[in-house]
């Protein structure tokens, strides 16, 4: 046992944290091997794009991952937590093109080869940010078996992938309508587009027929495509075009005639029951334009401008071309009339770019086939979702999955492993790079541009980092996984996709539990972004309040699947928490230099002891079990509640009075009470807390190593006391309503005071009085007058009922009850003054008209609080009257 002395009077995390991190790298305990003699536990960290920062949403992933693994560590599993980062395909290009731009430069300025190697050494100078930001929260990866997104071994298992889904006829070529970003240059998944209300506008504009009739009149939100329309559709029921169809119109600005059609899609509720058709920019309308054999008009190119089929507007960008066609359309008079109108137009998920719907040549992945081995994977029970209500979610997105476009026209990334011949026009696929083709040995192959979306080699991750394709130890040994932890926004862009690739190309699925944590919002429920200026960052909070308070302020904040809203007073409790913990820690390795252990099953125990034993054992059931269950909010509120209000709040003063005592034997008792409990205590918070608990631990038991390899301590059921529990309660109550009543006439800390108590029966009555010295120390009690019912309460005395046990306190000298109350009654001629302030401010029309309503409703609750303390007040003097009569 060390001495206390050499722990600090208070944490300091800054001057550790960085030093305990490198002992656990130093002593390898981190590091995970195959080991048949132990049950494999094994996570694979959702890699954070290599050119990122930490972010809260970060914060918590890492934090229950981390929680998860040491716990699992503790209990004795071989736990492996698989660390790395991902390419980040567009964002990672993005950052890069960013840097460019700044030095005048394009990458096409560059070329592509020399752009590649560019982005190569950014992503070695911010691999060391995110990385060193990832260990100061604490996270114990095995940092040896450290794994990139584009790193030999996972491009190759992506290849092989691609290679064997090409043979499976389970990935094609084809056109079709994808997403466009024209600022990234490159097609969207449908999930990389996101969809937030924005206030528009609805358009109305008249289609004239070709002898001047009226025609009809079409709603859009988007009047810069109407260059490109083939059509109008109407609803075939819709008695006010029955004499429209079949008819033509001239389509304004171009001067041309097209059909007026009827079909079932048409909404006749929204605008004027008329669709305008432009099947080249709208996926409904490409369709339509399908069902009717209608022509196709691409009037915007993939920079966003107009194409030369738009004529005078050639060349425009798209936002430019709709302020002059609603113009010239106003002069035409053709334009009906303008509404506001809020609408969800897609935008890029990297940019905000709002995407432009385009029939684009690309790659895709067959879902179908898929999607029924991912379905099979839940429906048997070899993957679960925590909550499970995410289940439904998973299999609704499953039966209505749509092909996944998987090329995207960036430089950076994993290149598709395809050739085109010149000579005969045709593909090779292959496993490596080819020097002819496959179908006529032509050596003029031209691989193809595109790069694979980045979520495709992240949909291999639990395996590839494994060794796949390969048939590793490691595969064999911990695949598949245990649990995927991540938020339960990338569902369908990752967890579903893992779930496929790995029931359809290892047989097996990735792991056995999916883990949703929500999002981090900010106190108003906002989601938390930069672009917002809302968003907090962790580093700050780990400097400002060290590591293990952010941690466990988050861990207390997790429930299943909710989002978790940023509280500050969460940190500055779990802060006080750590220096409570500290504090309580320092005392009791200061009072064990000379600690004798005991045998505690054959030793006399106090009640007390049985408490606290029986009280510990009870926490220690409870948190395991709801760490079992993923509850970690209720597994940290347990051991909060525990340790502060039961071990430090009571038993470790009450063990103060043998520690300081003549008694040896209790002395050697509670001493080796107070060494179990903490080391139990420390081991317990140690996956919440690692830093502070290690340090702890390090001036407790050095000789054992570091905390992070010592056993998960168990509830022994043998120290499970109800009776002590119950018994210790009662003195519990008497303690906590001696020392009410010394603050509600203000006694002095340091006063002993006269106190009388009427047990309610002769049980009580006996085993308060074992109880005397105990109630003495805890509530300065000089004199404790003892009796049983129906004996009543003294005279000169303050009361109170706790149980049906009456305790009253002496005033006698304690206090000088005349001069308390001309005390109390200053206090309350002030109030009187602050509450007749407030009362005319909230009477004051103009400040209730002009300010803020925030500001006045403070107010109100200042008025309120007043009202309160000032009935708080008059019955203290009450009180204090009618004791003295």
């Amino acid at each position: 046992m060390a001495d206390a002395s050499e722990m600090d009077k208070a944490y300091e995390p800054q001057k550790v944290e960085g030093k305990i991190y490198q002992y656990w790298l130093d002593s390898g305990v981190f590091d995970a091997e195959v080991n048949p003699d132990k049950e494999p536990y094994c996570i694979v960290i959702p890699p954070p794009n290599v050119t990122g920062v930490l972010h809260m949403g970060h914060a918590l992933d890492e934090t229950i991952q981390d929680l998860l693994i040491r716990w699992h560590r503790m209990k004795g599993f071989e736990a492996l937590w698989v660390p790395g980062t991902d390419h980040a395909g567009i964002a990672t290009q993005n950052v890069v093109e960013a840097q460019l731009a700044e030095e005048g430069l394009t990458r096409d300025d560059l070329g592509r080869k020399q752009f590649v190697k560019r982005v190569w050494e950014v992503k070695e100078e911010h691999h060391g940010v995110i990385t060193e930001q990832l260990q100061r929260i604490g996270v114990s990866v095995d940092w040896r078996r450290e794994r990139f997104t584009l790193d030999e071994g996972l491009s190759r298992a992506v290849r092989e992938t691609f290679v064997t889904l090409y043979e499976q006829g389970l990935i094609y070529r084809g056109a079709r309508m994808i997403n466009w970003c024209p600022r990234c240059g490159t097609s969207l998944s449908d999930l990389e587009v996101e969809h937030e209300e924005t206030p528009g506008h609805l358009w109305y504009i008249r289609y004239p027929e070709p002898d001047g009739g009226p025609g009809v009149v079409v709603a859009t939100t988007r009047p810069e495509t109407m260059l490109g329309d083939t059509a109008v559709a109407v609803h075939p029921q819709d008695e006010r075009y029955a004499d429209m169809i079949g008819k033509t119109v001239i389509l304004p600005l171009m001067e041309r005639e097209i059909p007026v059609i009827a079909d079932d899609y048409i909404d006749v509720e929204f605008g004027t029951g008329a669709l305008k058709v432009t099947p080249a920019h709208d996926p409904n309308d490409l369709e339509i334009a399908q069902r009717h054999h209608l022509p196709s008009v691409v009037v915007i190119d993939r920079e966003g401008k107009m194409t030369s089929e738009t004529g005078p507007y050639t060349g425009l960008d798209r936002y430019e071309c709709r302020q002059k066609v609603v113009a010239d359309l106003e002069k035409l008079g053709l334009l009906e009339r303008t509404e506001d109108y809020p609408h969800t137009p897609g935008q890029c998920q990297r940019c905000d770019t709002v995407v432009e719907p385009l029939v684009s040549t690309q790659w895709f992945v067959k879902m179908a086939p898929l999607a029924t081995k991912g379905l099979e994977a839940v429906e048997s029970g070899k993957v679960s979702f925590i909550p499970e209500r995410w289940t439904k979610v998973y299999r609704d997105w499953l039966a209505n999955v749509q092909d996944w476009c998987i090329s995207r026209q960036l430089w950076w990334g994993h290149p598709i492993p395809v050739w085109y011949c010149d000579d005969c026009g045709e593909q090779t696929c292959t496993r490596s790079d080819p020097t002819e083709c496959a179908h006529c040995d032509s050596q003029s192959l031209r691989q193809d541009p595109d790069v694979l979306d980045t979520w495709f080699s992240s949909a291999l991750w639990p395996f590839s980092t494994l060794g796949w394709p390969d048939e590793t130890p490691e595969l064999n040994y911990f695949y598949p996984t245990s649990v995927l932890v991540t938020g339960y926004d990338i569902i369908y862009f990752w967890v579903a996709r893992m779930i496929m690739m790995g029931m359809h190309l290892v047989g097996r699925e990735p792991f056995g539990e999916v883990f949703l944590h929500g999002l981090v919002r900010d106190e108003h429920g906002q989601k938390m972004s930069k672009s917002r200026g809302n968003a907090v960052d962790p580093i700050r909070l780990m400097d400002e309040y060290g590591a293990d308070a952010m941690r466990f302020a988050l861990a207390q904040l997790i429930t299943h699947g909710q989002d978790v809203t940023y509280a500050p007073d969460r940190l500055v409790g779990a802060r006080n928490f750590c220096n409570k913990l500290w504090n309580a820690s320092r005392f009791v390795i200061m009072n064990l230099t000379d600690l004798e252990p005991v045998d505690l099953d054959t030793a006399e125990l106090s009640l007390a002891d049985r408490w606290i034993l029986s009280r510990q054992s009870r926490m220690l059931a409870e948190v395991d079990r709801q760490l079992a269950d993923y509850n970690l909010a209720q597994a940290a509120g347990a051991i909060y509640e525990y340790v502060w209000s039961e071990f430090c709040d009571w038993y470790v003063e009450v063990a103060k009075i043998d520690l300081y005592g003549d008694d040896a034997a209790r002395k050697a008792t509670v001493q080796t009470i107070l060494h179990k409990l903490l080391s139990e205590i420390l081991r317990t918070i140690h996956p919440f807390m690692p830093f502070i608990t290690e340090q702890i631990w390090q001036g407790f038991a050095l000789d054992k190593g570091s905390i992070s390899r010592q056993p998960y301590p168990q509830a022994e059921e043998r120290w499970q006391d109800e009776n002590a529990e119950a018994d210790w309660r009662r003195e519990q109550a008497l303690v906590t309503d001696i020392r009410g009543l010394r603050a509600e006439v203000r006694v002095r800390p340091s006063e002993w005071v006269l106190v009388s108590v009427v047990a309610p029966d002769a049980e009580t009555a006996s085993l308060l009085d074992g109880l005397r010295r105990v109630t003495a120390e805890l509530a300065k009690v000089g004199e404790l007058n003892l009796a049983t019912a129906p004996a009543q309460p003294p005279a000169n005395a303050i009361s109170a009922v706790t149980d049906g046990i009456i305790t009253s306190l002496h005033l006698g000298d304690a206090i000088d009850v005349e001069k308390e109350i001309a005390r109390i009654q200053k206090d309350i001629a002030e109030l009187e003054q602050d509450r007749e302030r407030s009362t005319g401010k909230l009477q004051n029309p103009d400040f209730l008209n002009k300010a803020p309503e925030a500001v006045v409703n403070k107010e109100r609750d200042k008025l309120a609080g007043f009202d309160q303390d000032l009935e708080k007040l008059r019955a203290r003097i009450e009180l204090l009257r009618s004791a003295a009569r």
